[in-house]
């Protein structure tokens, strides 16, 4: 699609609704559904196009939060809590276990193909999870969404700003890159139900396929960037992920280990994963430490029938096809005559995200922040790991229910009389913000070179690379290194301030490096508050290589008067963190 210089249609669209949803991901659906379906006008705004965006766009083939036959929802809890070392919220990690198996009834109820056991129940891979062919869960919960009444959603319109005046949440601003619109969207609720963070460290696959990496390459942080400016309190940023996944592909291993019984095995094929624990960043640890000792390359083997073999390929269909492809690459035309299968496995670049690990805002047991009429869900949601899919879901149902709750005590809308100019205002601050560097004519100067968006992306992604613990520096990190990150990343931030705009496709570009450099910033932050090493395989503090005690704790942060502090939250005695409305 050719994007014209910007002629921009005024004045800005305003758009009235009683909710809004950023993100229509698995977590946004849900929660936009069950808010329509209690007689709200909801509002879901969606940067690319609802039936093939975010993380579900090239399908999955489980469903990894599920409570199997035999356990119950606080196995579930003790798993979670047990992987992530001790740093996750029990409260959350409970109402989300809950509600795990009838997110899965919901989705086999919108037409998702949940496979069977030859007695009929679901096909457990493991008792935490279930085999699906879920080629098309988007636009199976797209679908869901297009026939609920009361719910409208926004395509390929990127939210920018919340409507904050620090204490409350009065909407939202975005624009159309396609329209070239810009829209002051009102509502006294709003669920950030948007992606994490990729795009922060330089990939694997970095020069001529950069984002052949696992994460989804267009979830650029950008409800944590919106929360982070307007004050929320972040948690557990600096639990970043660090994906095992297979090499070159970057296609899950999941299904490999789980499915198919795989072992991690070394050059010499001996197997060694028990030997560094079995938790998600220790298996990490185990394919890094075998690597730096010499021993690899390192691979997930083993030994299955043909049948078996064919299985695995139409699983990797469903959610990574270049895997597949690659399998049939590397067995050529003739059949192989070997039974078994193998994967050569490495690590990810680090994100940001709360859907694996434990990094977003912080939240109360229903999902609120601590921005009124602002709640949190999914990817964008802190405390609560090892959600995925279903306990995403099972997110975006409790916050809409709180969200009816609040609009129902409230009033509909539930904005006082003395705040009637405040959602106008506050839109005029966000489209002074955005419209300072849509400069056509200087963007368009002929014969003059100009810095661009992509550049300064690619010097983010190396600064922390490089100082922040990424790939090519072994996830590892020291104070001085982070203090040079921080250094880097604030002159980047200056840059960025300078970029001119020819069109609002432009713009868009734009904002994504400001969306990743303001969680960037956020994470150098974390990342040097947390002075102990509790999860090695996603990142070792040089300077502090051990676990201490003393960071039994949360840390978080706040953005006030545009320094971030940085602070900690106690585990507390009943182990429940409520915010007071």
């Amino acid at each position: 699609m050719k994007f014209e210089p910007a002629k921009l249609k005024t004045p800005p669209t305003i758009i009235k609704a009683e909710a809004i949803v950023v993100g229509g991901g698995a977590a946004g659906c849900l929660a936009a559904i069950k808010l329509a379906q209690s007689g709200y006008q909801v509002i879901v705004v969606e940067k690319a196009d609802i039936r093939r965006s975010g993380c579900l766009a090239a399908g999955v083939n489980a469903l990894n939060a599920y409570i199997g036959r035999g356990k119950v929802p606080q196995d579930y809890v003790d798993y979670a809590l047990a992987d992530a070392h001790g740093i996750a919220r029990r409260d959350l990690l409970l109402s989300i276990a809950e509600r795990l198996n009838e997110q899965a009834a919901w989705l086999e109820s919108a037409g998702l193909p949940i496979l069977k056991d030859q007695d009929g129940r679901y096909a457990e891979r493991s008792w935490r999870n279930v085999k699906i062919n879920g080629e098309n869960i988007k636009p199976l919960m797209a679908a869901a969404v297009a026939k609920t009444q009361g719910l409208n959603v926004l395509n390929r319109c990127r939210a920018t700003h919340l409507l904050s005046d620090g204490v409350t949440v009065y909407g939202v601003a975005a624009f159309s890159p396609e329209n070239n619109l810009f829209y002051h969207l009102q509502a006294p609720a709003t669920i950030i139900a948007t992606g994490g963070a990729a795009g922060l460290y330089r990939p694997n696959n970095h020069g001529s396929a950069p984002n052949r990496i696992w994460y989804c390459p267009f979830n650029t942080g950008a409800g944590l960037a919106m929360g982070i400016r307007a004050g929320a309190e972040m948690t557990t940023l600096e639990m970043r992920l660090v994906a095992l996944r297979c090499r070159d592909t970057l296609a899950p291993t999941g299904t490999l280990a789980l499915g198919a019984g795989a072992r991690q095995v070394n050059a010499l094929g001996r197997p060694f994963e028990g030997d560094y624990g079995r938790t998600t960043s220790q298996r990490v640890l185990a394919w890094r430490r075998e690597t730096e000792a010499g021993r690899g390359p390192c691979r997930l083997a083993a030994e299955i029938s043909a049948d078996r073999r064919e299985e695995l390929y139409r699983a990797y269909l469903n959610m990574c096809p270049s895997q597949t492809l690659k399998w049939l690459e590397q067995a050529g035309p003739e059949p192989r005559p070997e039974s078994g299968i193998f994967a050569e496995v490495e690590g990810s670049e680090p994100y940001v995200q709360g859907g694996h690990v434990g990094g977003g805002f912080w939240i109360d047991t229903n999902r609120q922040t601590t921005l009124t009429g602002l709640w949190a869900v999914g990817d964008a949601a802190g405390g609560a790991p090892q959600k995925y899919v279903t306990g995403s879901m099972a997110e975006g149902v409790i916050a809409a229910e709180d969200a009816a709750q609040y609009l129902q005590d409230f009033g509909r809308p539930a904005v006082s009389q003395t705040d009637q100019g405040r959602p106008q205002q506050l839109f005029q601050e966000a489209l002074t913000d955005l419209t300072a560097q849509l400069k056509p004519d200087q963007a368009l100067a002929p014969g003059r070179p100009r810095l661009q968006a992509r550049d300064l992306g690619l010097a983010l992604e190396k600064t922390m690379d490089l100082y922040a613990g990424g790939i090519s520096a072994g996830y590892r990190y020291s104070s001085s290194e982070l203090v040079m990150a921080a250094t880097m990343v604030a002159e980047l931030a200056n840059l960025a301030d300078k970029l001119s705009a020819s069109s609002l496709f432009e713009l868009s570009e734009i904002w994504e490096l400001k969306e990743r450099l303001t969680v960037a910033r956020s994470l150098i932050a974390h990342l040097e508050s947390r002075k102990e090493t509790r999860w090695p395989g996603f990142g070792e503090y040089s300077d502090y290589p051990q676990i201490d005690p003393e960071f039994e704790c949360f840390v978080n942060s706040r953005l006030e008067d545009n320094e971030l502090k940085v602070f900690r939250r106690p585990m507390t005695r009943n182990n429940t963190y409520e915010h007071h409305r």
